[in-house]
């Protein structure tokens, strides 16, 4: 659906907006979003930027609609993994589990393909079948030395899974091919790791360093004790 020029820009800058304040601030991409729906709600492409943003704040129903909306307007079927969590946000991972078995799965790329797996994966978690959700998360992918996009967070959820069934060696193994893929930092591989090797984080100055600096901080506020005027 085309728009006018002027109500195209103002709907375009509010998705830039949306894209980038979606991971540090969501609220506010959701704010933004809810201006570009109020703009052009007929456009897919704003129904989906919508979507994202209330499922980046757990306003699940709402994105699960949004989805839904967009779906409808362009057949795509890129959404579905995110359609199958939102059901898993509202707590019912059943359905997320039927989805994972739609025939609309075998239309996603290999990306999508993985995402949908993760998501099963996780929606056997919240019925307590974490065995099946270890078998679930193993696949070729999994297994593939090469290092794809999706790989880190794989390997992750794989580890994740391996903790929760007690499997505390393999679970460290692969919170390891997971730090070790992930370069850009989208996981949290290296803290699991340091936690299970019992490994803490602490100040670089002691706690006797850390009170002398303060206190001399306070000092320097304060003026000399001599109550003479500082330089």
């Amino acid at each position: 659906m085309s728009l006018p020029k002027t109500l195209a820009e103002d709907v375009a800058r509010n998705l830039v907006m949306v894209a980038r304040l979606i991971d540090e601030d969501p609220e506010e991409a959701y704010a933004y979003s809810r201006i570009a729906l109020r703009l052009a709600s007929r456009v897919a492409a704003v129904r989906e930027a919508a979507g994202f943003a209330a499922y980046a704040t757990q306003k699940y129903a709402e994105a699960l609609a949004e989805f839904r909306a967009a779906r409808r307007m362009t057949g795509s079927v890129e959404l579905w993994p995110v359609m199958a969590d939102c059901e898993r946000g509202l707590g019912r991972p059943e359905r997320a589990m039927a989805m994972a078995g739609e025939p609309e799965v075998q239309k996603l790329d290999k990306a999508g393909q993985v995402e949908m797996r993760l998501v099963a994966a996780g929606a056997r978690r919240d019925m307590g079948q974490i065995d099946a959700a270890i078998v679930t998360l193993q696949s070729p992918e999994l297994a593939s030395s090469s290092v794809q996009p999706w790989t880190p967070r794989l390997r992750y959820a794989y580890a994740d899974a391996l903790l929760e069934a007690g499997r505390e060696d393999e679970a460290r193994e692969w919170f390891g091919k997971a730090l070790e893929a992930d370069k850009d930092g989208a996981t949290d591989a290296s803290d699991r790791l340091a936690e299970l090797d019992g490994v803490e984080f602490v100040d670089a100055l002691g706690d006797d360093e850390t009170d002398t600096a303060g206190e001399a901080a306070s000092r320097d506020e304060d003026g000399p004790e001599d109550g003479s005027a500082k330089a």
